[in-house]
């Protein structure tokens, strides 16, 4: 039997970024602002201008800082008028996470948003319990993880496992690492409904004045005069891929 084509999400952290995904066919994208921490939240300027341009579905992260899942209480009502204001912008949805300090889902906060991916998965305890936890929440589209590993290619087994049991409950969707030349591999071993990709490129910048003496960066440098943005041939040649083992 033909596997249906899985739902391509894009991660973009830009507006070209953002047509661009649109532009080659992407079903969704994933908007988020700072990708060298994992993603935060998008300005609201960010936000209104995507959906000035863009028609598909825009999934907001909503995440105050870098670093682990579990929030104070402050954090969280940011969160809450996060989540609020980017519906009233026009998003589609949001992706968010909340942990207990224990490495459980905090049922409780997780619950007050619906039209939600959930993306603090992969630090969990227990992801198969976790997944059941969210499940039982109700209202959560689906959780995006790496099979609580590095890369979708390491956690491979274990995402394997989550999409079993899953069933038609709730989406797990794969995401980190995916690239043109594992895509193959991985929808080959796991029958995915959806799969989240970045299909993202370091391009020059428009700078033609450029002084090597100032990081705006932490002491592990970024490059000033390079943007990360949507390869547009990149995500082309997924989508092929994923066309071509179908």
């Amino acid at each position: 039997m033909t596997q249906k084509l899985p739902i391509f999400e894009v991660c973009v952290d830009s507006v070209s970024s953002a047509i661009n995904a649109e532009k080659e066919c992407a079903a969704r994208i994933e908007l988020c602002d700072n990708l060298s921490e994992g993603g935060t939240t998008p300005s609201s300027g960010m936000i209104a201008t995507v959906r000035k341009y863009v028609k598909i579905p825009i999934m907001v992260m909503i995440r105050p800082r870098g670093g682990d899942f579990c929030y104070s209480d402050h954090e969280f009502e940011v969160m809450c008028a996060d989540i609020e204001h980017a519906k009233s912008l026009g998003a589609d949805g949001v992706v968010f996470g909340i942990l207990l300090k224990d490495g459980r889902i905090d049922v409780q906060k997780t619950g007050q948003s619906s039209q939600a991916h959930v993306r603090a998965f992969d630090m969990c305890k227990d992801p198969y319990q976790s997944l059941e936890d969210i499940i039982a929440i109700g209202g959560i589209q689906r959780v995006l993880t790496s099979g609580c590993d590095s890369t979708v290619l390491e956690g491979l087994e274990k995402i394997a496992l989550l999409v079993e049991q899953a069933r038609d409950r709730i989406i797990v969707m794969p995401g980190g690492g995916i690239r043109k030349t594992n895509i193959k591999r991985i929808l080959k071993e796991i029958k995915l409904k959806e799969i989240h990709v970045s299909a993202s490129a370091s391009v020059s910048s428009s700078m033609e004045y450029r002084t090597g003496n100032v990081h705006m960066g932490r002491p592990i440098y970024n490059d000033e005069f390079t943007i990360n943005t949507i390869d547009r041939q990149k995500l082309r040649d997924m989508m092929k891929t994923a066309k071509e083992i179908n």
